[in-house]
């Protein structure tokens, strides 16, 4: 293999591994997925939120919201309730629990990258957001649906299920 081609596939490599790493500290730290934490951070950032408002955010689909939810809830983290001023409405906020997790857990993979990231100057971020485009062309990727949530898992393949990270 030519040396470039080499060097490319390297570092494609690296940035899956460096998922895959963050992905299992954060489970032994905290017992969570990056999706999960990521969902609390946005309704320690954001307060009461619906499980609709939430995948808007995460940009995740509302039956993946739903499922890490289920989850969160059955670790005391996140609790659901109707809302005082719209009965029909069931929104979810942190327990004391859950905002203890927040504080006290590292920041995920992704947070880390858009610190950096927003510290480019914009012709670098321009660059550096067309030769990922670029990546995932070579590797047909372009075509799966995908949050921006750097979290690895199993991917469900079954008709009509989307490749969304593990809850």
């Amino acid at each position: 293999m030519e040396q470039r081609v080499t060097s490319a596939l390297i570092a494609i490599r690296r940035i899956v591994r460096a998922a895959e790493f963050a992905a299992r500290d954060l489970s032994k730290v905290a017992g969570l997925t990056p999706s999960q934490m990521v969902v609390l951070q946005l309704i320690g950032r954001d307060g009461e939120l619906t499980a609709g408002a939430l995948a808007e955010a995460a940009r995740l689909s509302q039956a993946t919201v739903t499922t890490l939810l289920d989850r969160l809830e059955e670790k005391g983290l996140v609790q659901r309730r109707r809302s005082p001023q719209d009965r029909r409405r069931v929104v979810v906020a942190l327990t004391d629990a859950g905002r203890r997790t927040l504080a006290t857990t590292p920041d995920v993979l992704q947070n880390r990258f858009a610190a950096r990231f927003e510290q480019l100057e914009s012709w670098e971020q321009a660059a550096m957001v067309a030769a990922l485009e670029r990546v995932a062309t070579l590797l047909d990727a372009e075509g799966i649906d995908a949050s921006p949530i750097l979290d690895v898992g199993s991917l469900r393949r079954a008709a009509g299920q989307d490749d969304e990270p593990s809850a």
